[in-house]
């Protein structure tokens, strides 16, 4: 029965954690309740990856995504603009795992991104591959330059609005032959509505 299954999976012990804090967690384990929303799958049990999720059609995710993340108390990394860390804003920002990136330095993000792994004993860095919410076909290759950059899986992770899961899929470990990984990628998140629409298909098999 539905109704039995936990709201919640295990969080395995390599996986980067907050500190432990009983208001967030139930503050985000309220709101997915109230939602009718619960996470689903197995986290694996490791320090560094690159966190995908899509598909990205409203700003709803947000809230149920965060509401995951606090819930599970999880430590998940995203970049932000340098401008953006402001007092007090910055302080904010940072609690929720923003990392500032300075756009203007000859490295680039994705430099920037694989050098914040590479010297972090645990990081989990997420990104959303579609870079919008709005319908796109080309999905950006970010995540996987930064994965294999980085020497690290790529997990990927979705929103599937008619069951109301935040599902945790499979580890992806990148091949080198980015143009495969993609379409590898893209074919498993095939089946997942995101609250607006599905994810596309890429450019060259949308007019099959």
């Amino acid at each position: 029965m539905a109704g039995h299954e936990p709201l919640l999976p295990a969080t395995p012990a390599n996986m980067p954690q907050v500190r432990p804090n009983r208001f967030t967690r139930w503050l985000g384990r309220t709101v997915l309740c109230l939602g009718g929303w619960r996470v689903v799958g197995t986290f694996p049990d490791i320090p560094k990856l690159v966190l995908i999720v899509a598909p990205h059609s409203s700003n709803w995710d947000g809230v149920w995504g965060m509401a995951a993340k606090i819930a599970l108390g999880v430590e998940i990394r995203v970049l932000g603009k340098a401008q953006l860390f402001w007092w007090p804003l910055s302080a904010l920002l940072r609690r929720l795992g923003v990392i500032p990136v300075d756009r203007s330095r000859p490295q680039g993000v994705v430099e920037q991104a694989v050098e914040l792994i590479r010297n972090s004993p645990r990081m989990w860095f997420a990104l959303a591959p579609e870079g919008t919410r709005s319908p796109v076909r080309e999905w950006k290759a970010g995540f996987w330059k930064i994965a294999e950059g980085a020497g690290v899986p790529v997990l990927m992770t979705y929103f599937h609005y008619p069951e109301k899961v935040i599902g945790i899929g499979p580890l992806f470990h990148t091949t080198g032959d980015m143009q495969a990984d993609m379409e590898a990628i893209r074919a498993w998140y095939r089946p997942w509505m995101g609250k607006n629409r599905g994810t596309l298909p890429p450019p060259e098999t949308a007019a099959g």
